[in-house]
């Protein structure tokens, strides 16, 4: 195996460390919301922020870093009956769309994401810039993911 491949499979790993991270992070938050509200009835206002933002953080990072093509879900009944020649314009059609979309939309992302920096979280006070970065590798990987997806497509290889 190749050092690129141990490298990759190394970064995807901890890339799924994290998101179980902050699947017990939303998990904990959530259990002490509830016991804070409804046993000691002295409800803390910051765990409901905290599970929202380990919620968030885990659906953008789980799909842009850790889910696996074949793991999406499709609506593939037409995709399904569909000859292979014919599967492989549908990826690249669908592929170069999500690029172009993407990559189209990137700068006003950016923009928005680093205008962003002058608003603080209610609870936690942590920058809107830092919370909403996620958004930024979503878009880049599924940029990437996507081209690399069109490019298979067009050259005759599947994933």
């Amino acid at each position: 195996m190749s050092l690129a491949c141990r490298l990759f499979g190394w970064a995807r790993r901890r890339a799924e460390n994290l998101l179980s991270l902050l699947l017990v992070v939303m998990f904990v938050a959530f259990l002490l919301q509830i016991v804070t509200r409804y046993v000691l009835n002295a409800p803390l206002s910051w765990t409901a922020e905290l599970s929202t933002l380990a919620w968030l953080w885990g659906v953008l990072w789980g799909a842009a870093l850790v889910l696996r093509d074949e793991e999406e879900i499709r609506f593939d009944v037409v995709y399904g009956a569909l000859g292979d020649g014919a599967r492989r314009v549908c990826d690249a059609v669908t592929g170069l769309a999500v690029v172009a979309v993407f990559g189209w939309s990137l700068p006003a992302m950016f923009d928005y994401v680093t205008f962003m920096k002058v608003e603080r979280s209610a609870y936690l006070g942590i920058r809107f810039d830092i919370l909403y970065s996620v958004w930024l590798v979503f878009a880049v990987a599924m940029i990437v993911r996507h081209a690399a997806i069109a490019w298979r497509a067009v050259v005759g290889r599947r994933a």
